[in-house]
């Protein structure tokens, strides 16, 4: 079992940047991929980022290359996403999720946080 604690999100105007961390609960976090998901209004969740267990490999949607960075700190059981030159579509609720597999579909994340709110003004 794995809890999921997203924070860092908030109001930032477009160029700017946030840092999203993911705090987990569990003893076998190191095992997990870990990912980022983002929902806007009125769309579907869709897929950010991810990170393998050993912090290695790392996944990012083509929107968010060269922008997002997915980082882990296993030894704090921790997941973050750097958020850099931020644009106003980059508005969403973003969620954390835990995996076994090499996830980069929603359906192979198994735990899941409870979303923090980014919101980027223009």
């Amino acid at each position: 079992q794995v809890q999921l604690v997203e924070s860092g999100g908030g109001l930032v105007q477009a160029g700017g940047s946030l840092r999203l961390s993911c705090a987990a609960s569990g003893r076998t976090f190191s095992s997990y991929t870990m990912g980022w998901f983002r929902q806007a209004p009125g769309k579907e969740r869709e897929f950010v980022a991810a990170i393998r267990w050993s912090g290695g490999i790392t996944y990012n949607a083509d929107s968010v290359k060269g922008r997002f960075t997915i980082s882990r700190d296993n030894a704090k059981n921790t997941v973050s996403l750097q958020m850099n030159s931020l644009k106003p579509e980059d508005t969403a609720v973003y969620y954390c999720a835990a995996s076994t597999s090499v996830a980069l579909t929603q359906s192979e994340y198994d735990y899941w946080g409870q979303g923090t709110q980014v919101t980027v003004s223009s």
